[in-house]
C-alpha cells in the first residue's frame, strides 16, 4: 500500500468514527478523572512545635490546594498548616488533573494549645489578646463613615456613608464580641439585628433570646484579609452569610466591607472598642484652586449621586461665550430615585473662604427640556423641572445631615439655547471653616422629573 492510499483510508476511518459514533478514540493526554481514592496525603507533626504540621500529596495533577479546617488554607505539594488551639480539624486536599479534580479528607488532631501561637497582633487587636480571656467587645463607631449599598467600582464612598446616629434603631446597641479563648465569637444584637426579613430588605430582623454558639477566624485569602464567623452568624447585616474583608484592624478600629446585592454594591462597616470615644480629625483647612473645563483634566475628581455625568462630551453650542469643544452632560433621570441628584466634589480638606468666595459656570438650558408639565414630587417641592443651578458648600462629617447647615446660592437661568455664565457668592458664610464639599444641582430637587443640561467652565474665582 502506498503512503497516500494509508493516509486516505486512515482519514476514511475518522471520519466514519466522527459521523457515525461507530468508534470511540481515546485520548491518552487526557485520561480519566481523578477520583476520591486517588487523592492521597502525609502528614508529620513539626519537631520543634507540634502545632505546626507539615502536609504533602502523594495524588496525581498539577495542581493541589489545602483546606486545613480552621479558616486557613495554601496551595502547592508541600505546604505547613499552623494549629494554635488543641482539637480534632478536618483537613481536605483538592487535586486537579487535565480530567478534572476530586478531594479527599483526613482528621488529624492538635494535643494540645500553643499559647505562644497566640501572641499575634491581629489577634490581640481583636480580642484584648491573653490578658483579656473574656473578649474584647466592639460596637459601630458613632461618627463612622459606614456605607450599605455604595458601588463596587468606587468603593461604596458616596451618600450612604453616614454616622451611627442616622441608622436603624436595631443596629444602634449592636455588640460584638471576639474572645481569644477558643476562639469564641457572640453577636449580642440585644433582640433584632438590621438586615432581610421575609424577603424584605432594609428590616429589623429578630434574633434569639441566646446568642448562637459561634467562632471567628482570620486568614488570608487571594491577598486580602478576611474575618469569618460561623454557623450562620454575621456582623451588621443578617444575611447568614458572615465572611469580611478587613480593610483596617487596629487597637481601637475595625474596618470590614463586602460586596452585596448581587455584586454591584458594597457594604462597609466601622467599629471601634466598646466605651471609646473616636476622635474627630478636623481636616487641614487651605486656599486652594479649583478650577474644570473639561477639555483638560480638573484639579478634583466629580462624584455622582444619581446623576449621570459625562465629563468629556462634545459642545452642542460652539457659540456665544463658550467655543470650547468639551463640556459636560449632566442628565437628571426621572422617578423618585432621582429627586435629590446631583455631582459633587469631596475636597479632602476644609475650604478657606476668606479671600477667594466667589464661583462661576457656564451652562446650557436646552428648550427640548419639559419645564412645564406638573409631574410627582415631594409636597414642599416645586413640582416642574426648574431652570435653574445651586451650589450647596456643606460639612461632609455630617453624613447625611449635611445640608441642615450647609449654605446655597441658586441662580435662575432666562435664557434658553445658549450658554450663559452664573455666579455663586458665598461671600456672607466666608467665615466659615467646616466647608470640605461642593455639591452641584441643576434642575431643582424634590421632584421626579428629568432633564439635560450642559456645564462648563467650573471654577472658584482668585
Amino acid at each position: 500500500m502506498t503512503m497516500k492510499k494509508y493516509i486516505a483510508n486512515i482519514t476514511f476511518l475518522l471520519l466514519t468514527c466522527l459521523v457515525w459514533a461507530g468508534c470511540e478514540l481515546e485520548d491518552p493526554e487526557l485520561g480519566l478523572p481523578p477520583t476520591t481514592e486517588q487523592v492521597t496525603f502525609s502528614h508529620t507533626y513539626d519537631t520543634d512545635n507540634p502545632n505546626i504540621v507539615h502536609f504533602k500529596s502523594t495524588a496525581p495533577g498539577f495542581k493541589a490546594v489545602w483546606d486545613f479546617g480552621n479558616g486557613n488554607t495554601a496551595e502547592g505539594t508541600d505546604v505547613d498548616g499552623a494549629f494554635p488551639l488543641q482539637g480534632d480539624y478536618t483537613v481536605k486536599l483538592t487535586i486537579y488533573t487535565s480530567s478534572g479534580s476530586a478531594s479527599n479528607t483526613k482528621t488529624i488532631n492538635i494535643a494540645k494549645t500553643n499559647p505562644l501561637m497566640l501572641d499575634r497582633e491581629d489577634y490581640n487587636f481583636l480580642t484584648g489578646g491573653a490578658n483579656q480571656l473574656e473578649g474584647k467587645t466592639w460596637v459601630f463607631s458613632p461618627v463612622g463613615p459606614m456605607n450599605f449599598g455604595g458601588q463596587v467600582a468606587n468603593g461604596g464612598n458616596n451618600w450612604w456613608s453616614q454616622p451611627l446616629s442616622e441608622q436603624f434603631d436595631c443596629m444602634k446597641d449592636d455588640e460584638y464580641t471576639f474572645s481569644l479563648a477558643g476562639f469564641k465569637y457572640v453577636n449580642n444584637s440585644k433582640g433584632a439585628m438590621w438586615g432581610i426579613n421575609n424577603g424584605q430588605e432594609n428590616q429589623c430582623v429578630p434574633q434569639p433570646a441566646t446568642p448562637v454558639a459561634s467562632t471567628w477566624s482570620l486568614y488570608q485569602e487571594n491577598g486580602k484579609t478576611m474575618l469569618s464567623v460561623s454557623n450562620g452568624e454575621t456582623i451588621a447585616w443578617d444575611d447568614n452569610a458572615g465572611v469580611y474583608e478587613v480593610m483596617e484592624l487596629s487597637e481601637n478600629r475595625l474596618h470590614i466591607r463586602k460586596v452585596c446585592c448581587n455584586g454591584d454594591g458594597v457594604r462597609n462597616y466601622v467599629l471601634v472598642p466598646k466605651g471609646f470615644t473616636p476622635p474627630v480629625v478636623q481636616k487641614p483647612f487651605k486656599v486652594v484652586d479649583i478650577n474644570d473645563n473639561f477639555d483638560e483634566v480638573g484639579n478634583f475628581t466629580w462624584s455622582l449621586d444619581k446623576a449621570l455625568f459625562n465629563e468629556s462630551f462634545d459642545n452642542p453650542a460652539q457659540i456665544g461665550i463658550n467655543t470650547s469643544d468639551k463640556v459636560a452632560r449632566y442628565t437628571k433621570s426621572a422617578g423618585q430615585a432621582n429627586e435629590f441628584a446631583n455631582v459633587s466634589i469631596d475636597l479632602g480638606y476644609r475650604i478657606d473662604l476668606s479671600q477667594r468666595h466667589v464661583f462661576k459656570l457656564k451652562v446650557f438650558m436646552p428648550s427640548f427640556n419639559d419645564y412645564t408639565t406638573m409631574g410627582g414630587a415631594e409636597d414642599w417641592a416645586v413640582k416642574t423641572l426648574q431652570k435653574q443651578v445651586a451650589i450647596k458648600l456643606q460639612n461632609s462629617l455630617l453624613g447625611g445631615n449635611a445640608f441642615t447647615t450647609q449654605a446655597e446660592v441658586v441662580q435662575k437661568v432666562t435664557q434658553l439655547d445658549q450658554w450663559v455664565e452664573l455666579t455663586f457668592d458665598f461671600s456672607s458664610v466666608s467665615t466659615r471653616t467646616d466647608f470640605d464639599k461642593i455639591v452641584v444641582q441643576i434642575g431643582g430637587e424634590g421632584h421626579f422629573n428629568p432633564g439635560i443640561f450642559y456645564l462648563d467652565d467650573f471654577r472658584l474665582m482668585p
